[in-house]
């Protein structure tokens, strides 16, 4: 049985990484009733809406997907938005794969797909000695995500259908307020906030002037610039 407290979920029964999983699984997935309402509203019908969280289920990528159809870009530069968002799902199973190790065959590719922030960021809170804690934060949420994330895309897709302008129901704000969560906790630092300010400007600039999904690869290769960059900068401060 499920308790609600102040702030947070917890479950009788299970162990903290479960039950950190289970609250993360819940929270994401809340917010894709405002994803299928923004892709009806985009102009996708309820399956595809459907095959995009299926078969993309990662959240930032089908959000800029449909936020450059939407702004009447055309399919390659959502494509190609969605994505370079994607890559750093890639980038996840490097931190991942100590812990899931030793995978094969179907296994492997169904933990590829489960890799996404809210799995591997359970996953690794858990502590670094205690391997069966990080495995159970990483499938509980990975499956738990996908699930709700899926079921309540499509109940967000069919109320889309019948509410009109999401925009006036505040989803538009909704998917806005859930990128701006999980980014929140990465500014902790002046580097992080520099990157981040610097992004938003050159968007801001670009927004005008360019093709829709051009800003947010813009903005993208200035964190991709400062990251490449930085083991140089470490390499030059003497000890």
């Amino acid at each position: 049985m499920a308790r609600l407290n102040p702030g947070r979920l917890s479950l009788r029964g299970l162990d903290p990484a479960r039950q950190q999983a289970v609250s993360v699984s819940v929270a994401t997935g809340a917010y894709a009733i405002s994803f299928g309402a923004l892709s009806v509203a985009a102009g996708l019908d309820v399956w595809q809406t459907m095959a995009l969280s299926l078969l993309v289920f990662s959240g930032g990528s089908q959000f800029a997907f449909v936020g450059v159809i939407a702004a009447g870009g055309g399919a390659a530069a959502a494509v190609a938005t969605s994505t370079f968002l994607g890559l750093r799902n890639g980038f996840y199973g490097v931190g991942l794969a100590p812990v899931l190790r030793p995978m094969s065959g179907l296994r492997r590719v169904w933990a590829a797909h489960m890799t996404i922030d809210e799995s591997t960021a359970v996953s690794l809170a858990q502590p670094a000695d205690d391997l069966e804690a990080r495995r159970a934060g990483f499938w509980w949420t990975g499956v738990g995500v996908f699930i709700l994330w899926n079921t309540i895309t499509v109940v967000g897709a069919l109320v889309g259908e019948r509410i009109g302008d999401p925009a006036d129901w505040g989803l538009d704000a909704a998917a806005a307020a859930a990128f701006l969560g999980l980014v929140w906790p990465r500014l902790a630092s002046r580097p992080a906030q520099a990157v981040a300010g610097a992004s938003a400007v050159l968007a801001l600039l670009l927004t005008p002037v360019t093709p829709a999904g051009v800003p947010i690869l813009a903005a993208a290769l200035v964190a991709i610039a400062v990251g490449w960059r930085a083991p140089k900068f470490r390499d030059e401060v003497p000890e």
